[in-house]
């Protein structure tokens, strides 16, 4: 299997495959109705739709990166702000979040090959010598995601029951 083939398996079975540890992100999501993506337990610094928001942000400047873009923030900012609670927001949210992802995965899969195990475009790779290649900057994703679906399970958990 490819690099390409690889990683955008790796990426689909984390949004909405089988992974070994549990539920898939779209899985995740899917159970969660928006006035508990709103709701902020006590003692939480971010509500599920500020992590969502905060997923997407990321899987948009991950793509910019994949592009050649320097690396940085993301555009909308590192926790973009959320509406107020509203119903159509929320699906909104999940469905943008699905479209990054998708748009991320067609990325993968139409990247140079030869590319891989180039550093990206970031200033801090030409400055200390080392740095990020391009697959690991989607590996880095791919945990980010994992490791946010576990908080909105977690959260779901909590504010439900």
């Amino acid at each position: 299997m490819s690099t390409s083939e690889n990683l955008s398996h790796e990426l689909q079975n984390v949004l909405s495959g089988d992974p070994w540890y549990g539920s898939p992100v779209y899985t995740i999501l899917k159970s969660v109705n928006f006035e508990t993506a709103y709701e902020k337990p006590p003692g939480s610094i971010h509500n599920i739709a500020e992590i969502v928001l905060h997923m997407i942000a990321w899987t948009e400047e991950v793509m910019d990166r994949m592009n050649g873009l320097p690396s940085g923030l993301p555009t909308s900012g590192d926790w973009p702000p959320i509406s107020k609670p509203d119903e159509q927001k929320w699906q909104n949210y999940v469905e943008d979040l699905k479209l990054v992802n998708v748009n991320l995965i067609g990325i993968i899969q139409n990247f140079p090959p030869d590319q891989w195990n180039e550093p990206t475009n970031d200033e801090r790779n030409r400055e200390e010598g080392t740095g990020v290649t391009y697959e690991e900057l989607i590996n880095g994703l791919i945990q980010h995601h994992i490791y946010h679906s576990a908080q909105i399970a977690l959260l779901k958990r909590i504010i439900n029951g």
